[in-house]
């Protein structure tokens, strides 16, 4: 009989792909007495639109034990400095989500109250608010350079960035990694849960070929399907259609073109939006669009239309419906990636909310006994962070001033959940922004420049009108003045990429950037 006290030591992941390998690093690295398992089949496909990340990523790779020199050169990895919308304002409009800090404050004023501000008191005294942001400044620019914390003072010392990769080539990398620590990958089709007859836990999964694989704790991976948590166990799932009416995805590759843009483009499109995303190797789109509103053949074709380059393979559909599983961890079952939950790749928060339920999972990696305390706190925290993300989402598509399409009709007008309402009414009367808890992911300067950049109408911080237009004017001058002068001195993002060394075992070479991997708090992200 097993020990209740006793740590869980078998566990078994169903599905790879990204969630199950990212899963089965970090377990791998920090539970070296725990028997991992992962099945998966080399006759199901994995979804892989998910190649864009935030800053977070950067906390993945030391805590699962991996080399970013060498995930870059693996994954035919490029660099990330936020989003480039086009369109989502209103047509021929475009604004950045970069990461990280926009400008600086002057005392307790942050530069989003200073703009606004401005803009309303003297026209013309500030530019677009993307001045004000080096990883805007330096995107549009086509240029990166690690940060450097030795440069005390300058916006350099805690520049943010992610990355851009290859969702598939990630895959491998890590299967390779996991597998030289002792992780069991079986291969395999799943067609049978067994359940226990008392308790209600998975005891066991039945391969096609009739063998079974066991385990005291399992990770559902196994995406949409959502083998376990939804098959076996039954457990329900809150759908946000109403919210979020995309329900389609169409993929494509297409051959790569220059300049090597180190950012991610989101376009708006009749009835949904266009992603596109640069690797060193080729360019990964997308279209993402409501089924009622668009048939695939036109979204096939609107994607076709809109590449840079050649397609190298034919658009690949995908279904999926927005919102997340009632509960992520049930009996002896967790659900990480889209077992739990699906929203759509908009800010890049897929493979972010993998590696959170995995930074979980670990924090509360159970007993025998299955603590209910632990799981519960475990479930409300997936549900603040998946709800705090549907509403970042939701704000993209209801704040806009695109008319005459029915889907953007739709969303303009639509009802918003309270909590996203009763933030939209904060920053309306006085630009301020307030974290609600400690998992929320999205800080201040991500909201405002989502929200200015799309036109939100924001009154500016009262306070501001205790300080001249002059002096207004002057700082947010200097600002602007000072990130134009660091972008114009960050090596173009291509030459950066070509120069950088395979592994950090490998010694720079004279000329080669400098390797700055310092962890950041992915402030903006």
């Amino acid at each position: 009989m097993a020990n209740a006290d006793q740590p869980v030591t078998k566990v078994t992941i169903v599905g790879g792909g990204t969630a199950g390998w990212m899963t089965a690093g970090i377990l791998s690295q920090w539970l070296s007495k725990v028997e991992i398992r992962l099945i998966e089949s080399d006759e199901i496909g994995i979804i892989g639109v998910g190649e864009a990340t935030i800053p977070h990523i950067r906390t993945f790779m030391p805590l699962a034990g991996l080399d970013p020199l060498r995930m870059i050169s693996e994954t035919k990895a490029t660099f990330k400095l936020g989003i480039d919308f086009v369109d989502w304002g209103a047509p021929g409009e475009r604004y950045f989500h970069g990461f990280g800090k926009i400008g600086r404050d002057m005392l307790w004023l942050h530069p989003h109250q200073l703009w606004l501000s401005a803009r309303e008191r003297a026209p013309g005294s500030v530019g677009s608010f993307d001045d004000y942001s080096l990883s805007a400044v330096a995107a549009y620019k086509n240029r990166f350079a690690f940060p450097d914390a030795r440069q005390q003072g300058s916006p350099m010392a805690d520049f943010e960035y992610a990355y851009q990769f290859d969702a598939s080539l990630l895959a491998r990398y890590l299967r390779s990694e996991c597998e030289a620590r002792g992780v069991q990958r079986i291969e395999g089709r799943i067609v049978d849960v067994v359940t226990d007859p008392d308790s209600g836990f998975v005891d066991r999964v039945r391969l096609s070929d009739g063998r079974e694989v066991d385990g005291e704790l399992f990770v559902d991976c196994s995406g949409m399907r959502a083998l376990l948590i939804g098959g076996a166990l039954g457990m329900g799932y809150e759908d946000w259609s109403h919210w979020l009416p995309c329900d389609r995805a169409q993929a494509v590759p297409c051959t790569s073109v220059a300049p090597l843009t180190p950012y991610t483009r989101s376009t708006a499109r009749r009835a949904g939006w266009q992603w596109r995303i640069p690797l060193q190797h080729r360019i990964g789109n997308g279209h993402v669009y409501s089924s009622a509103l668009m048939s695939d053949e036109e979204a096939a074709e609107t994607l076709l239309g809109n590449l840079d380059g050649q397609p190298l393979a034919d658009p690949r559909p995908v279904r999926f419906a927005p919102g997340r599983r009632l509960k992520s961890w049930e009996r002896n079952v967790v659900a990480v990636g889209l077992s739990s939950g699906f929203l759509e790749p908009l800010e890049s928060t897929s493979i972010h909310l993998i590696q959170t339920a995995v930074h979980r999972l670990l924090a509360m990696f159970p007993s025998q006994g299955f603590s209910a305390a632990d799981i519960d706190e475990f479930n409300r925290q997936a549900r603040f962070e998946y709800e705090d993300v549907r509403d970042f989402i939701i704000a993209h598509y209801k704040v806009t001033r695109r008319a005459g399409d029915p889907f953007w009709d739709h969303v303009r007008t639509m009802d918003v959940p309270d909590s996203l309402a009763e933030r939209l009414e904060l920053f309306a009367a006085s630009g301020r922004f307030f974290k609600r808890g400690a998992q929320e992911l999205f800080a201040e300067e991500s909201w405002v420049q989502v929200l200015i950049g799309q036109g939100f109408e924001m009154r500016a911080d009262p306070v501001t009108q205790f300080v001249s237009d002059q002096a207004i004017a002057e700082f947010m001058g200097d600002i602007a003045e000072v990130i134009e002068d660091v972008a114009d001195k960050m090596p173009d993002h291509a030459e950066f990429i070509a120069r950088l060394p395979k592994s950090t075992a490998v010694q720079a070479a004279p000329g080669q950037p400098a390797v700055d991997f310092t962890l950041r708090s992915g402030r903006g992200a």
